[in-house]
């Protein structure tokens, strides 16, 4: 009867479980539809653009502004090729160093514990702002026009940190650890033999939170990249973004620059790039799903 009256209480209604799925169905609308949208204007001839603006059904179809990336392959695969090199890098180092960093701090017995955990908390609450970081990555470590421009400064993250810090915590008991020190593991054996295994969720957790930082960064590259070889493919399309002319002022072609602007498809251009930003990340975000909802239970009480 006990067990009877227990699942009765913890049961949802039905009227009340038909809310919840209508609530998530609206919110997988919401968050599909922009995405459904920019592909349809990407595919919106430059001529229905002017004459009715943005539409779900467009006058005219055109495959003008995926032809002219394309023919613009050069640039475009050149751009995409830095982001992937930043992403791959910073996103293994970037987990390697916050997840290590968290570890450390979750032992009560390590002796720098404290130092440590202010060097992590301040910059929590102050920073050195954007002059100090330019002068600290530009001036004296001489990095302008490097793709570590692009790594360094992403790489440890404060709030990362502390995430890495409540789980292994909460998580990895004292008593696992100095049973392996009884057994003679050294603190590297104990950390890649034990922690790691058992520690997936955050693992993956942090990386998908370094791969979408780095994925969507285009800041990095207008402080210190002016070499247009190393812009990622998020900062080329903020340089289109704000000027139209970014593209058109560089035509590889072989055509005369009035040609070249009169035959570029702008607007849907933009909405192509777009297209093309989103799509490998959104392919990525399926293999962290898994552990990506067991890390959001970081902290959560254990029964």
């Amino acid at each position: 009867m006990k067990k009877k009256k227990e699942r009765r209480i913890n049961m949802i209604k039905p009227a009340t479980n038909a809310w919840f799925h209508l609530v998530f169905v609206l919110l997988s609308f919401m968050s599909i539809f922009p995405v459904f949208f920019v592909f349809i204007i990407s595919i919106s001839s430059e001529s229905s653009l002017r004459k009715a603006g943005y539409a779900l059904i467009p006058m005219e179809y055109s495959s003008a502004a995926y032809e002219f990336l394309w023919n613009e392959r050069a640039t475009i695969i050149g751009a995409l090729l830095i982001s992937v090199l930043v992403t791959v890098v910073g996103t293994v180092v970037g987990v390697l160093l916050t997840t290590s960093l968290g570890y450390v701090l979750s032992r009560p017995v390590f002796k720098l514990k404290g130092l440590y955990t202010w060097m992590t908390f301040i910059p929590m609450i102050f920073s050195g702002g954007m002059v100090a970081n330019y002068v600290v990555v530009a001036n004296l470590l001489k990095l302008s026009n490097t793709v570590w421009a692009l790594i360094l400064p992403l790489l440890v993250s404060s709030f990362n940190v502390i995430i890495c810090k409540t789980f292994f915590r909460s998580t990895i008991p004292d008593s696992v650890i100095e049973s392996a020190k009884i057994d003679g593991a050294s603190q590297l054996t104990i950390y890649t033999r034990i922690v790691v295994p058992i520690s997936k969720p955050v693992f993956a957790t942090i990386a998908l939170f370094l791969t979408f930082g780095y994925w969507n960064d285009w800041f990095q590259s207008s402080l210190y990249i002016s070499n247009t070889k190393l812009l990622s493919l998020q900062a080329l399309l903020n340089n289109m973004m704000r000027n139209l002319e970014y593209i058109a002022n560089n035509p590889s072609a072989g055509l005369s620059l009035q040609q070249y602007r009169m035959m570029m498809p702008s607007e849907s251009v933009r909405m192509a790039i777009a297209i093309v930003i989103v799509v490998p990340i959104a392919c990525a975000y399926p293999f962290f799903q898994k552990y990506f909802i067991s890390g959001l239970t970081i902290g959560a009480v254990k029964g």
